[in-house]
């Protein structure tokens, strides 16, 4: 899962992308609202912490002019105004929950979670290709019935290559979804991670299903 924090106290911004990293996210920082709407409008999220305090553009604002381009990504305003005003003003300008200042982050961790999971209901709890099961809200993977341990990164590979069976992704298009905004595209990373995936995917299967399309990048296929 990807997740954009769009928070300007560096100290905060810092101790939410650490937390969330520990717990398999793959997260990207913004410091103002400008540069908050422009990462979200221009990369695939899972869900946006968005403090509704921010210089250059506030946080309803923002919220306000994703929605108004029908960007529906869940998104959780961190708020030092805890009144009920301020409250229904931010869920009725598109903000799907909230947080108030100062927050402990296991509470922030279980928002995170209950809106990713409310958001992946409509594609099911549970994502299958071929004998290959992933859970997105355990973090868990199988291959015919056998437990696979996976690493945070390699879990969020597997789970981008699930979610685009038979589609040939591109070595920009996995850095996009899978790595964070500061990646340096010119490394071989995603060439080690993906050999890092098939020894835990394919080695003991005779079935074969992370193929490589050359010159280009790579697929999740059968044969």
């Amino acid at each position: 899962m990807r997740v954009l924090v769009v928070e300007d106290e560096k100290k905060v911004a810092s101790f939410i992308k650490r937390g969330l990293e520990e717990e398999q996210f793959t997260v990207d920082v913004a410091y103002d609202g400008e540069e908050g709407l422009f990462m979200a409008e221009n990369n695939p999220y899972d869900i946006i912490l968005m403090d509704l305090m921010l210089p250059k553009k506030d946080g309803l604002t923002v919220i306000q002019e994703l929605r108004a381009k029908d960007i529906s990504t869940p998104v959780l305003s961190l708020t030092a105004k805890d009144t009920v005003e301020d409250i229904v003003a931010g869920l009725d300008i598109g903000s799907d929950d909230y947080l108030t200042k100062p927050f402990a982050f296991t509470e922030l961790l279980a928002r995170v979670k209950a809106l990713v999971r409310r958001s992946t209901k409509d594609r099911g709890a549970e994502i299958y290709f071929a004998d290959l099961r992933l859970d997105p809200v355990s973090h868990k993977v199988w291959r015919a019935n056998q437990e696979i341990d996976l690493t945070a990164k390699e879990y969020a590979l597997l789970e981008y290559f699930m979610r685009n069976p038979n589609q040939v992704l591109t070595r920009a298009m996995i850095a996009e979804h899978v790595w964070d905004y500061a990646f340096d595209s010119f490394t071989n990373i995603i060439d080690v991670y993906v050999n890092y995936l098939r020894k835990k995917i394919d080695r003991d299967f005779e079935k074969k299903l992370i193929h490589t399309v050359r010159g280009v990048g790579y697929v999740l296929k059968e044969g």
